[in-house]
């Protein structure tokens, strides 16, 4: 669903992220587009640190929608909760967690290079440095919207 198309639900995401990063969550890139996001990231409790930024985030997110009432997208998070999860009105991220470790610096590359050409992959954008929300400028000795640890 296009949840990030707006600043300020862009601003939910990167806002989390950076007080997760004063705790020690490490970001080496990210890429974040209209209805998903890419993150490669590293912590000492990754699964903990994932668990809270994706609960803090779902309830900014839908806070966020309900305030500005953006009804289509709130009823497709009611309509694709999932049945047992009575604890809530609404599912915003997919259940459970899916880490691969990266195990070389030519992975790591790797890994850094596909998120950051989603963008143009999907015809945003002719560069990866253009897509504002991502870290490609990071890497291409430019200034981004987040303080990321490059990897290289």
């Amino acid at each position: 669903m296009p949840v990030f198309t707006r600043p300020q639900t862009v601003d939910i995401i990167l806002d989390s992220l950076r007080f997760l990063m004063k705790e020690g969550l490490k970001v080496y890139a990210y890429v974040i587009l209209e209805n998903h996001l890419h993150l490669i990231m590293q912590s000492a409790q990754l699964n903990k640190d994932i668990a809270r930024f994706k609960s803090f985030t779902a309830r900014q997110l839908i806070a966020y929608l309900e305030q500005h009432n953006v009804r289509t997208i709130l009823e497709q998070l009611a309509f694709y909760k999932k049945v047992h999860k009575t604890d809530r009105q609404y599912q915003f991220w997919q259940e459970g967690v899916h880490p691969e470790l990266i195990q070389s610096e030519a992975m790591m590359l790797q890994k850094i290079e596909y998120i950051h050409h989603n963008p143009v992959k999907r015809g945003y954008v002719d560069k990866a440095v253009h897509w504002r929300y991502s870290s490609a400028r990071d890497y291409h000795g430019e200034v981004g919207l987040l303080d990321v640890d490059k990897a290289c």
